[in-house]
């Protein structure tokens, strides 16, 4: 059987998190934005899967979030 492969994502990504992180938080949701991608990814597992996303899909979730689509009931 065949491992999936990564995605491939920018050689140095600048990383970001919440600025409501605490600290060294891990439990976060990372992104980082390269031409014409974005990338996303769990802090707890940073050389796990990455997920890539297009830039109008981020742009729709964004605000999606702002109007509070997703929020928990």
């Amino acid at each position: 059987m065949t491992k999936p492969r990564k995605p491939v994502c920018p050689l140095s990504p600048q990383w970001r998190k919440s600025s409501c992180s605490q600290g060294g938080g891990t439990e976060c949701v990372e992104v980082a934005e390269a031409p014409g991608h974005w990338f996303v990814r769990d802090s707890k597992d940073p050389d796990g899967p990455t997920l890539i996303v297009a830039p109008s899909a981020w742009s729709a979730l964004l605000a999606a979030v702002k109007t509070g689509a997703h929020d928990l009931p």
